[in-house]
């Protein structure tokens, strides 16, 4: 499913702009994705990465400041960006 453009009205939560490194932690293999994370809310936050391929649907987001570590699932995705919504 695309992002939604400008959807801020429809959003659970107001989201804030950050631009802090992070990874996308994978389930069970300790592997990781190295992103930058663009926004934040209580809900979920918005990653930018290379490349979208192979993150699977359920991560945890990690940021390199270790201030922020939560489970998540993608609620949408394009090549290079993830929303991801927080299940914990």
């Amino acid at each position: 499913m695309p992002a939604p453009e400008n959807d801020d009205n429809k959003r659970r939560a107001p989201r804030l702009r950050t631009i802090k490194g992070a990874s996308l932690v994978l389930p069970g293999s300790g592997s990781t994705f190295s992103c930058v994370m663009r926004n934040m809310s209580e809900t979920g936050a918005l990653v930018e990465l290379p490349s979208t391929i192979g993150v699977p649907q359920a991560v945890t987001l990690r940021t390199d400041d270790g201030m922020l570590e939560r489970e998540c699932t993608v609620a949408w995705r394009t090549e290079t960006r993830l929303g991801l919504a927080f299940t914990d």
